[in-house]
């Protein structure tokens, strides 16, 4: 399995000092509307991504808490890793759905956790196929606030 451009540059930053606050850095910069919450993205594997979201005056909404929409923002940060890093360079992907669930007032910064939301068995994958990511939101106490599911559609990449 090839590994995405994005997957290969977090594997050489994860590790070096600061290297995960750079990898954060140009993820924001390839997809300038996540900088809006400023992730910070700590893990990435196959399967599953964790990225966390400060809790600053500009992820709140009137209420003072986080916002429901920010968080969502958060969450689609946590898809397209998983997706990254789960994708084989053979395939790409597309964000084609969101479904979520507000479960709870967000009052501090929170951690998005994706997930896969099966195995995937990419090599039969020949013309195209939903994808779906499960993304739990947690503030800081582990409370889950935000539930969401993202469908992605993959195929193959076109031959050249």
């Amino acid at each position: 399995m090839t590994d995405t451009s994005t997957y290969k540059m977090w594997r050489t930053l994860s590790d070096k000092p600061l290297g995960k606050l750079a990898f954060s850095a140009a993820a924001s910069l390839k997809a300038p509307y996540f900088a809006s919450v400023t992730p910070y993205i700590s893990e990435i594997e196959y399967g599953r991504a964790v990225v966390h979201g400060p809790k600053w005056w500009f992820v709140q909404n009137h209420i003072g808490t986080f916002h429901a929409i920010a968080a969502c923002n958060l969450a689609e940060v946590g898809m397209g890793m998983v997706m990254e890093a789960s994708t084989p360079g053979t395939h790409r992907w597309l964000p084609k759905s969101m479904t979520v669930d507000y479960l709870a007032k967000a009052e501090s910064s929170l951690v998005a956790t994706a997930t896969l939301a099966e195995e995937i068995d990419w090599d039969a994958i020949t013309t195209g196929r939903d994808v779906a990511v499960d993304i739990a939101v947690r503030d800081k106490k582990g409370t889950e606030v935000v539930h969401a599911r993202i469908t992605t559609w993959v195929t193959p990449k076109p031959s050249k």
